[in-house]
């Protein structure tokens, strides 16, 4: 029974949508596979972890309908390796998925669609908002790389979503750093705040487009739904009390240091060079319109960078972790960034002329 024949990049494009949900390593079997379903002349693909599911529809020709499970690992990359003006042809046979692209051929195990699990949809909407995807993609970007990983605070390993009226904010935190950006949306949405996991926000950053298109959050008690062109996310929701974001972030910093973006991250590269390992500190040593960045490590060995800045306060010699400042740093695409200090024991904030609702607060360390 022929089940599809299309361009490769036609197959491509919905397979590289939902292969990121596939876990290598499962429990249940079913769960490394792509559910590959057409109904009423419509293909669609889904794949889940039972955490986070994603659907995505492919154009193809009507014909009867037919459900079935492949492997999605491998037929994402029997299709990548495919070249690119291929035609694919979907063949099922007996329990086994034939894949023919010209004189090359696969043949794949299968699973009934009917012990495919799904995830419930739809229940209990609290609130929706649409926004033009390059903006959520570009406020996922500025704070998703300060989400903890497997922390036994389960909490952290996720980003806040807040809905406030007419504000959208996100904020990720591992307890060393925490990244915060806002923006405005054009129609008021409802008031809701939910905790939205770590695998969640990587698969949408990947989705998103650098586009004006809309992508629609619907958030409920236990789940958000986020819909994006043909594609849709259905995740879980961390249920947890996630830090008071706002008690973290400093105010009345009253030492600014202003300083070429670029400059500082190359600087900091350079000197992570001889940082020590394991703790990966740096010294930030601040005077007269300069800073020093320092870095050593256990076998005496020392880096020295010193660049140009904006900075009139009181000298100022303060130790940070290399790693998240560069982090920071990178984040951002602006040309110069402010640093914000009030002691050496108190953290520092990292903020941008080109990106107001940005903040970026790093706690400091001992060196």
């Amino acid at each position: 029974m022929v089940l599809l024949e299309t361009e490769r990049n036609s197959l491509l494009t919905p397979l590289a949508a939902t292969v990121g949900v596939v876990e290598k390593r499962h429990t249940l079997p079913i769960l490394s596979n792509v559910l590959l379903q057409r109904q009423n002349g419509r293909l669609s693909l889904l794949a889940t972890d039972l955490e986070l599911q994603v659907s995505t529809a492919l154009e193809g020709k009507p014909g009867d309908d037919f459900s079935i499970t492949v492997a999605a690992r491998k037929l994402f990359d029997i299709v990548r390796a495919l070249p690119d003006d291929a035609k694919v042809k979907l063949d099922s046979k007996d329990s086994q998925l034939e894949v023919k692209a010209g004189k090359s051929k696969f043949t794949l195990q299968t699973l009934p669609a009917a012990d495919f699990p799904r995830m419930e949809t739809g229940a209990g909407v609290a609130g929706e908002v649409t926004l033009p995807q390059k903006t959520l993609k570009h406020q996922l970007q500025l704070v998703q790389f300060a989400m903890a990983q497997q922390d036994i605070r389960y909490y952290l390993n996720g980003m806040l979503l807040v809905l406030d009226g007419t504000t959208l904010r996100v904020v990720a935190t591992d307890g060393h750093r925490l990244s915060l950006a806002e923006t405005k949306l054009e129609k008021a949405g409802p008031q809701k705040d939910v905790i939205i996991p770590r695998k969640t926000v990587i698969e949408l950053t990947k989705l998103l487009q650098e586009t004006e298109d809309p992508v629609t959050l619907r958030v409920g008690e236990n789940q958000v739904t986020i819909e994006l062109g043909g594609t849709q996310l259905v995740s879980k929701i961390v249920d947890g009390k996630f830090p008071d974001y706002q008690r973290v972030v400093p105010v009345g910093h009253d030492k600014n240091l202003v300083v070429n973006r670029q400059t500082a991250s190359q600087a900091l590269q350079r000197a992570a060079i001889l940082s020590n390992e394991k703790f990966r500190g740096v010294r930030l040593v601040m005077g007269a319109n300069s800073l020093n960045v320092v870095c050593n490590n256990n076998e005496q060995e020392e880096a020295q960078e010193e660049i140009e800045a904006k900075y009139d306060s009181e000298p100022l010699d303060i130790g940070f972790n290399v790693t998240y400042l560069q982090d920071g740093l990178n984040a951002l695409s602006s040309e110069e960034v402010t640093l914000s200090f009030s002691d050496p024991n108190s953290s520092m904030l990292v903020t941008s002329d080109k990106e107001p609702g940005f903040k970026y607060v790093v706690m400091p360390m001992r060196i």
